[in-house]
């Protein structure tokens, strides 16, 4: 017998799911000094757009990836300065 999902339930779940990992990155963000955070990710957002040659129009693009990944970094206790991604 096939189970059927709703599209609202998808989206709950998905919705929940999201909700739990912006909050564990914000758990790990919170164990870091914010200046320092704010350092790592810029560092991060300038090696995005240096992969990309420095095009304009990305700053913001950028500077939110950076953010996910440091915040990722930082909830499973990766140094973003040692992650291949951000070199």
């Amino acid at each position: 017998m096939a189970t059927v999902t709703s599209s609202a339930t998808r989206s709950t779940r998905k919705s929940t799911a999201d909700k739990a990992s912006r909050s564990q990155r914000a758990v790990g963000a919170a164990l870091i000094d914010p200046q320092r955070r704010r350092a790592l990710i810029a560092e991060a957002a300038y090696f995005r757009a240096e992969r990309r040659g420095f095009e304009s129009g990305h700053e913001a693009e950028d500077w939110l990836a950076a953010e996910v990944e440091v915040d990722t970094a930082l909830t499973i206790g990766v140094s973003p300065s040692n992650n291949p991604a951000v070199q």
